[in-house]
């Protein structure tokens, strides 16, 4: 199996006897390293004594009075976030029931970055024996906001990062099409350049067609599928709608802040005008597999999933809104 996303770290956790995630030493040094954390030269003692405590033990306890003692208010601020979201994390068996607490507690001050980053690690575990690219590049959604234009009746998402330059390389075709002034080199993915998504899989490089019918929005599905079964237990089917006519929504999700809007028009009976509608990127139905898991309400019935960008032609998905949107009886956190 060739290895995909290291950025991610996934080299540097254990895993428990049901597959799950455990911080391990070595992962939770890499929030030291980051450079909000690396105490700069003119740092206090207290700073530089607190950093080096915890390369040598990171999962030392850290009193408040300890951050307290720093000089500078914002390590303070930097110190505390970070200490906040370690000890969340060493308080769950796995990171994956770490992660579904924090969701399920609405997030709070956790920084989107943490978030994202947690994502990125668990999707590399769900997706670890896959070796389908198209999946694997439609899975970066989940943690990486994309960029979405149509172009040429192809529906295209590719990294916002990426795509607004990062290191003055020639613009290529596709970014000039975008419009953007992007200095980062992108290709859209399809059959004749898949086999190099392996090597290029940290660069985000890649663009996705998410056009009805076509192979990226059927491999988002694939994705969410995974993500839905390792995270809430439950084994469901997602299948992209191509042309939705006669919808009837017993359920709903938005998978990002612009579904959820267009989902909340759609339920009241609002009229969607066109250019709101035009914001909808994807439109899946999720069949639950076996159907007693279901709320009684709404057995039977699909529900929909709704992706869409915002006016800036951003799409930034929410894959917690799949773990704690779904009509599932009973919702336990993975361990």
């Amino acid at each position: 199996m060739k290895d995909f996303w290291l950025s991610c770290g996934h080299h540097l956790v254990d895993r428990d006897e049901g597959g799950g995630l455990v911080a391990s030493d070595e992962f939770l040094k890499l929030y030291l390293a980051r450079p909000e954390l690396a105490p700069p030269p003119e740092a206090c003692v207290v700073e530089r004594t607190l950093h080096g405590a915890l390369i040598a033990e990171p999962r030392r306890p850290v009193s408040a009075d300890d951050i307290a003692a720093i000089a500078d208010p914002d390590a303070r601020e930097n110190w505390q976030t970070m200490l906040a979201f370690r000890d969340h994390l060493l308080r769950y068996p796995t990171l994956e029931a770490a992660y579904l607490a924090l969701m399920r507690s609405r997030v709070g001050g956790t920084p989107h970055l943490f978030v994202n980053q947690l994502v990125h690690l668990i999707l590399r575990n769900v997706l670890h024996d896959c070796d389908d690219p198209f999946v694997l590049r439609a899975a970066e959604l989940f943690y990486r906001p994309q960029l979405v234009t149509l172009h040429e009746g192809s529906l295209l998402a590719a990294d916002e990062e990426t795509i607004g330059g990062r290191d003055g390389r020639q613009v290529s075709p596709l970014v000039s099409m975008m419009g953007l002034p992007a200095m980062g080199e992108i290709d859209v993915l399809n059959d004749d350049n898949a086999l190099s998504y392996w090597e290029r899989s940290d660069a985000f490089d890649f663009a996705l067609d998410l056009s009805g019918g076509r192979r990226g929005a059927a491999a988002l599905g694939q994705a969410i599928a995974l993500f839905v079964r390792h995270l809430v237990g439950v084994d469901v089917t997602v299948e992209p709608v191509v042309e939705a006519r006669d919808v009837r929504l017993a359920w709903y999700v938005g998978l990002d802040a612009e579904g959820t809007k267009i989902g909340d028009k759609w339920w009241n009976g609002e009229e969607l005008d066109e250019a709101l509608g035009r914001r909808v990127v994807a439109l899946f139905q999720l069949h639950f597999v076996e159907p007693g898991v279901v709320l009684d309400d709404v057995a039977g019935e699909p529900v929909y999933l709704i992706l869409a960008m915002n006016e800036d032609r951003v799409l930034r998905m929410k894959p917690q809104n799949l773990v704690v949107g779904l009509p599932v009886k009973h919702l336990e956190a993975v361990t």
